[in-house]
């Protein structure tokens, strides 16, 4: 739950456990802001587990490319799944993805990655009336070569 640390400034940390994937650098997987109803602000989240792999990668790249082979459906799913887990655990169970307002995508290939994520997407969110509001954009790269997605968003606590 968010109260487990300290608040501060701009608002309460949440931190995933210590099995679970941890940051990159020095920032909460999300922040909890007071109020009511209470906003979650989480950080950009990937599909990557605790144990330092990626759901939806190859374990080996290409011998000749030295590429991983990537599944964009499969990320993205496992990204929904922990984006999930780090709002119940940020709010003590009390909310999950149906409490995301909004969202930022993040695709490194739009072209050939968008309809493959919108699939996902849309089996968590099957009608457009109770689906977050959402951008998508392309980057030139994410933190690993081993991802293809990942995304931010926020969540209302009520």
């Amino acid at each position: 739950m968010a109260s487990q640390d300290q608040q501060s400034a701009n608002g309460t940390p949440y931190l995933l456990p210590a099995n679970a994937a941890q940051g990159l650098a020095n920032y909460p997987h999300a922040r909890v802001i007071p109020g009511s109803p209470r906003i979650v602000y989480v950080s950009g989240t990937s599909s990557r587990r605790g144990d330092g792999t990626y759901a939806g990668c190859s374990a080996d790249p290409d011998p000749v490319t030295g590429i991983h082979s990537l599944d964009v459906r499969e990320q993205t799913s496992a990204v929904l799944y922990n984006i999930g887990n780090i709002l119940r655990g940020a709010t003590g169970g009390a909310v999950g993805l149906e409490a995301v307002v909004d969202a930022t995508v993040f695709l490194t290939d739009i072209a050939g990655d968008y309809a493959g994520m919108n699939e996902e997407w849309n089996k968590v969110w099957p009608d457009k009336a109770s689906a977050p509001a959402r951008t998508c954009v392309q980057v030139a790269a994410l933190p690993s070569p081993k991802l293809n997605v990942e995304i931010k968003c926020m969540a209302l606590w009520p």
